[in-house]
């Protein structure tokens, strides 16, 4: 019996991980175990957690750990009260391995606590490059794992250059490609124009906003809140806006959104906390246009080949496909990117990121592995045996 621990931190963690998590429980020979932590606790966030407890996933534990005050001193400790919840987690469930997805730094107190316990590390969606604290985060997150699971041919080429054995990195590509492509074949239809007001109408064209404080460089992240704000009431369109996340900065971005839905007439936007992963598959996949700069408006969209706007630079140096455009901060530049992707209209799906059949080849690769726990270097200058490898 093989013991996994899958750590999920965030909404958009338990969106891509779910495929992965359902092939796993499918399994027999697997005992999974589920630690819940970060934002997917919290009530704000509407307590993600309690979606994965729906879809009849086992919660072996939850951790709290997050420090109010949304600044980078707060986010630091946050980090160090992490290391020592999830150290304490796993040394009672004792895992064989520990599934841990991204670039949170939730997701690095868990490689840390995991590796430093001599608990072998897999790691999906590293080697991708991008702005903010993220960069360094994912990085990390790599040299403290054993396996890495990346998701495209140029992620797979980054982690073995960083000196990891290539017989431990593995390219299926991104496993939520596995839930759009499924929504795809079931003709998925949401619940989702039922909980909308009446002014909400889903067969007109809308706009999906999601835009998250880049921690490196706050105030240009409170600025490219207001000027996407400008440009949403310019362009009188209906928008859907999720609520950022939880990184420094979160609370100035969010006050400047509370203010604007205070003195404005804002009928035409919607702001929410989080949808269920479907439900948000459903809204990026029908949206006339994504701004922001979620990273699922980089690898979902790819799947949907929904027209893409991304703003400043949480996402910079990320693979895109065709439907990605990268825009000023400016509300005027704002305006003419989003008519011009609207214009446009959806774009053919893209296979940069894999094509949608990553869970079974991702779940079925972990059930293979030899757990170990010392890692080398690997440069091909050094020959280093691949047997201390697992």
């Amino acid at each position: 019996m093989l013991n996994v621990v899958s750590v999920l931190v965030d909404r958009a963690n338990y969106g891509r991980m779910k495929p992965i998590l359902l092939e796993l429980k499918k399994n027999d020979n697997v005992n999974l175990d589920i630690i819940c932590a970060g934002s997917m606790v919290l009530r704000r966030f509407q307590q993600t957690s309690e979606v994965a407890q729906a879809d009849n996933f086992k919660i072996t534990d939850e951790l709290y750990f997050e420090v109010e005050g949304s600044i980078p001193l707060t986010m630091a400790k946050s980090l160090g009260l992490a290391v020592i919840e999830f150290s304490n987690s796993l040394n009672k469930l004792k895992p064989d391995v520990v599934l841990i997805i991204g670039d949170r730094f939730e997701a690095l107190a868990a490689a840390l606590a995991a590796a430093f316990q001599n608990f072998c590390v897999v790691h999906i969606q590293g080697g991708e490059i991008s702005g903010s604290i993220d960069e360094s985060t994912r990085h990390a997150i790599t040299k403290f794992s054993h396996y890495h699971f990346p998701s495209t041919d140029a992620a797979r080429k980054n982690i073995i250059n960083m000196g990891e054995a290539p017989s431990t990195v593995f390219n299926f590509g991104c496993p939520v490609g596995d839930l759009i492509l499924s929504l795809k074949k079931q003709n998925y239809q949401s619940c989702l124009p039922t909980i909308f007001s009446k002014n909400f109408n889903f067969a007109d064209s809308y706009l999906l906003v999601i835009h998250h404080p880049t921690t490196t460089d706050i105030k240009a992240a409170e600025l490219e809140m207001e000027e996407i704000l400008k440009a949403l009431k310019r362009l009188k369109l209906p928008a859907i806006m999720l609520w950022p996340n939880i990184d420094a900065g979160s609370d100035s971005t969010s006050k400047i959104i509370r203010r604007f839905l205070s003195t404005e007439l804002t009928d035409w936007l919607t702001v929410v906390k989080n949808f269920v992963p479907e439900d948000f598959q459903y809204l990026l996949g029908n949206a006339a246009c994504a701004l922001g700069n979620s990273s699922s408006f980089v690898r979902d969209s790819s799947f949907w080949g929904t027209p893409v706007v991304l703003i400043g630079n949480r996402q910079k140096g990320r693979e895109t496909a065709g439907n990605v455009i990268n825009c000023k901060t400016h509300v005027t530049e704002i305006v003419r990117c989003v008519d011009a992707q609207i214009k446009h209209g959806p774009y053919k799906s893209s296979n940069l990121y894999g094509k949608g059949d990553a869970a079974v080849k991702i779940a079925k690769k972990i059930t293979e592995l030899d757990v170990y726990s010392q890692k080398q270097l690997c440069f091909p200058s050094m020959h280093v045996p691949e047997e201390n490898f697992g």
